[in-house]
């Protein structure tokens, strides 16, 4: 029984980034099967280490959601807990979405820095924060 819901507890963040993935896919499609597995890799791990702390934060936010979905899940006949990662799945995909755009921009970020050496790269990182911070 332990075994199963710890199957189901890893299963949570795979199927939130195949569901990140494919909704990224309708915006944007891959140009080879290469780029394809890369998104699918940083969209899996942003899931994965993003999306435990968004749910956190949306239980804090909406902990009614969290307890009403424990409560469907037992009158289903399932573990509360079930209910529980269902209602953080929707989190899990919402942390998953931006990985790719993010990572490409940092990317592409580092690529025009590509002559330049760490304190060069601090620097232009420093500026950037300040333009950023100036604009607000």
């Amino acid at each position: 029984m332990i075994a199963i819901f710890y199957l189901k507890l890893a299963a949570v963040p795979l199927v939130a980034g195949l569901a990140a993935t494919g909704l990224g896919f309708l915006f944007l499609w891959p140009k080879s099967g290469r780029e394809a597995a890369a998104r699918f890799a940083c969209t899996l791990l942003a899931c994965a280490v993003a999306g435990p702390c968004l749910a956190i934060a949306g239980y804090c936010w909406w902990p009614a959601l969290f307890a009403s979905s424990g409560q469907f899940a037992i009158l289903a006949g399932g573990p509360a807990e079930l209910g529980v990662l269902l209602a953080a799945t929707p989190f899990l995909v919402l942390a998953g979405l931006p990985a790719w755009w993010i990572v490409g921009a940092l990317l592409l970020w580092f690529e025009r820095r590509r002559s330049k050496d760490i304190a060069e790269i601090a620097h232009d990182a420093a500026e950037a924060v300040r333009h950023v911070r100036e604009t607000l």
